[in-house]
């Protein structure tokens, strides 16, 4: 019974100091996102824009990616996936590589089914956000189906403080 008593607590340590590291990293990315973000001279919507050649825009966030600002637009074209990287200074394609298999994939399906729902385009419902929130600016749009429609999450911040607000898209 001690034993038992002993995994459990053992167990329950391990989840704390896991669950309180993610913590910690989400912090630290949030603030290494909070200081890089200043030199973006293109907002998230004019990236969301800027990535239709490549496709329909199904997901868009900037990002700290190997110690770097990354603007990432994922798109859809025939259930064809492609991440974009959006030069965060220009709006010029930097990269696009398809995404093929993993939560990646998953996770662009799923942003698909919501923006095929959708009767507004993530750029606009991402404008919409940014407009009733005077000061913020779009750093993430996220597109999820919820109680049967398409809505998108947006992460805004102020160069302060960070929020999400929900669009609906239909």
């Amino acid at each position: 019974m001690r034993r038992a008593i002993r995994v459990g607590l053992i167990l329950t340590a391990i989840t704390a100091a896991s669950f309180g590291s993610q913590r910690a990293q989400a912090a630290e990315d949030t603030a290494a996102l909070g200081k890089a973000l200043p030199e973006a001279t293109v907002s998230l919507e004019q990236g969301l824009t800027a990535s239709e050649r490549e496709g329909k825009p199904i997901s868009g966030k900037y990002e700290i990616e190997d110690g770097a600002l990354q603007l990432s637009v994922y798109t859809a074209r025939d259930r064809k996936f492609t991440e974009v990287i959006v030069d965060h200074k220009s709006a010029a394609i930097n990269k696009a590589k398809p995404i093929t298999e993993g939560e990646d994939f998953e996770s662009a399906k799923a942003q698909d089914d919501a923006m095929n729902a959708a009767k507004i385009s993530l750029s606009s419902a991402t404008a919409q956000a940014v407009n009733v929130n005077a000061g913020y600016r779009a750093v993430s749009a996220i597109p999820a189906i919820k109680n049967g429609h398409p809505v998108a999450e947006t992460r805004l911040t102020n160069g302060t403080m960070v929020k999400a607000v929900e669009q609906k898209l239909d």
